[in-house]
């Protein structure tokens, strides 16, 4: 039994795996993290080992607190990855990527496949049929683009998502909503089309925190999975549980 722990830019998320079946997931808080941590491990005895994807700042002592209870792998780009990592500055890859990659590697074994992560940004990552990761793109995500029509702007108010009842904008806001939800929708589809070309047999899969938004407005095929990074750890962890 695992414990997977993803510390991602806007809240970390727990979740406990009995081999590859999720037993229980948690968003949390950064505040409240080591508190929800230890209910877990209170609550299923027979955890065995740990896994910390950190993106954000996490407190060290938190993890030092954990590596004294259960063995703790914290991911970085040294770990031990099921596939080959062909990106040229592997240092600088985030482990949010890592992960993904790995779950693509692992679901979808010697396929081409384009992982696509919206959540605080939006990250396209691609692995070919070799199982090799060749990289991918980074862009602003949903609620960046909405913050910086406001903040960069002296009258554009602030907006939080809603759904697009027509991609013409008949107002401010709805020319707002227009630009951010059809236009990342329609960058979306671009980019994936533009994978197809290279790639003729191609998966796409999107996860990440705004999956639920823009499922219904892609135009490409895609398998939609907002458990793909607890996944993707997971099987890090399994396969560098001898480490």
């Amino acid at each position: 039994m695992n414990l997977v722990i993803d510390a991602g830019n806007t809240r970390p998320k727990l979740a406990v795996f009995e081999k590859e079946r999720i037993l229980v997931k948690n968003t949390s808080s950064y505040k409240d993290l080591g508190q929800d941590i230890d209910a877990i491990l209170s609550d299923y005895s027979k955890m065995e080992r740990i896994i910390v994807s950190s993106v954000a700042k996490l407190d060290n002592q938190l993890v030092n607190r954990l590596s004294e209870k259960l063995p703790t792998h914290t991911l970085s780009h040294e770990s031990k990855l099921n596939y080959t990592n062909l990106y040229e500055t592997p240092n600088t890859l985030g482990v949010d990527r890592i992960a993904l990659m790995s779950a693509a590697a692992k679901y979808f074994q010697y396929q081409n496949v384009l992982v696509i992560d919206a959540g605080t940004c939006v990250t396209f990552d691609f692995k070919n049929n070799q199982n090799e990761y060749l990289g991918g793109a980074i862009s602003p995500g949903l609620q960046m683009r909405y913050n910086s029509l406001n903040h960069y702007t002296a009258n554009l108010p602030q907006l939080e998502p809603e759904k697009l009842s027509s991609f013409i904008g008949v107002s401010t806001e709805s020319a707002i909503h227009s630009g951010v939800l059809n236009g990342l929708a329609q960058e979306i589809d671009g980019v994936i089309n533009q994978y197809r070309q290279r790639y003729k047999h191609l998966t796409v899969i999107l996860t990440g925190g705004d999956v639920k938004i823009f499922a219904e407005y892609l135009k490409n095929s895609i398998f939609a999975d907002s458990n793909f990074l607890l996944k993707g750890l997971n099987t890090i962890l399994e396969y560098n549980k001898n480490q």
